[in-house]
């Protein structure tokens, strides 16, 4: 297996566990706010992936603590947004929205790479912008206040992938340890604001405990730290179009046990979003090039009978 595979399988994985993330979230909210809540699982992430990769801790350079503190602002800002935005909105509408740093990534690279978009890339975001009208707006033609705070964490996300694809092409940024260091980061940040605004304690039932565990362990620690490392076999763009399935599993998880269903003008709406993404992240050249070299050997066969045939 090359690496670019042994990569897709892994942020795969990530996708997988950050579908199911959502309904998790959701029982962690009955009993702990957001703020804390994240506190938690990004505070408990750094320790545990700490201690079992304390060998490769020891020495970590200037530029590597830098670009932790970069992308951990952004990933901070992209779980307010996602947490917040799960309180408001369904499970299966955040997850659909915040699967969008697949759009918001070349539009952020055009604003600060001078990147200029591609007439695909233009038919895609209207696509995208049609399905999220009618996944998120209601019948007065309002999206739900969950909706837009979701949005925030697509728009930060896109960056946290941009400055995370600058920092591991640096060669005296470790990526491993970019991977941890930027969830202590995180984990810092929310635990000031939690003091600041919210009462932090503990979680109190076996069920919230279990959750917020497997948020911190497989959703926070292992998921980062696999999409930092393997971001050095892809691209950010190719990161996010792995990640179009988080969206699908986040709705799958709903629908089973959550019990949600989207009304018929939402599946449309998710349906369309999904497209956008795939429409823009597909190389539709190299896919005409592929179909007509397959074609090719059965027209010589039909001209080749055709000829055979002729008197």
């Amino acid at each position: 297996m090359n690496r670019q595979r042994k990569a897709d399988g892994l942020l795969a994985l990530v996708t997988l566990f950050w579908g199911a993330s959502y309904y998790l979230m959701d029982l962690c909210l009955v009993e702990m706010g957001p703020l804390t809540l994240n506190a938690f699982r990004f505070l408990i992430a750094f320790a545990v992936l700490y201690v079992f990769l304390f060998p490769k801790m020891r020495h970590i350079s200037r530029e590597t603590l830098k670009y932790s503190v970069l992308v951990g602002i952004c990933l901070a800002t992209a779980y307010i947004g996602c947490t917040y935005g799960v309180l408001y909105t369904s499970i299966s509408n955040a997850g659909f929205i915040c699967s969008l740093p697949v759009i918001f990534t070349p539009l952020l690279a055009f604003v600060c790479k001078h990147q200029v978009p591609n007439r695909r890339m233009v038919i895609s975001m209207a696509v995208c912008v049609v399905g999220l009208g009618l996944l998120t707006l209601s019948e007065t033609f309002r999206p739900a206040l969950g909706d837009l705070i979701c949005l925030l964490c697509a728009v930060a996300y896109a960056a946290d992938l941009l400055v995370t694809e600058t920092a591991v092409g640096k060669e005296k940024v470790n990526a491993l340890q970019l991977g941890v260091c930027n969830l202590g980061v995180v984990g810092v940040i929310m635990l000031v604001l939690c003091f600041l605004f919210e009462k932090p304690h503990l979680p109190t039932t076996p069920t919230v405990w279990v959750s917020a565990l497997f948020l911190a362990v497989f959703c926070s620690g292992l998921a980062f730290v696999i999409t930092t490392v393997q971001q050095q076999y892809t691209s950010a763009s190719h990161v996010g179009l792995i990640f179009t399935l988080e969206p699908v599993f986040s709705s799958i998880v709903a629908f089973f046990f959550a019990h949600e269903v989207l009304t018929p003008r939402g599946y449309i709406g998710a349906v369309l979003m999904l497209s956008s993404l795939f429409l823009m992240e597909t190389d539709w050249k190299a896919l005409r090039e592929k179909l007509r070299h397959k074609k090719q050997p059965l027209d010589t066969i039909e001209n080749t009978e055709k000829q055979e045939e002729l008197p």
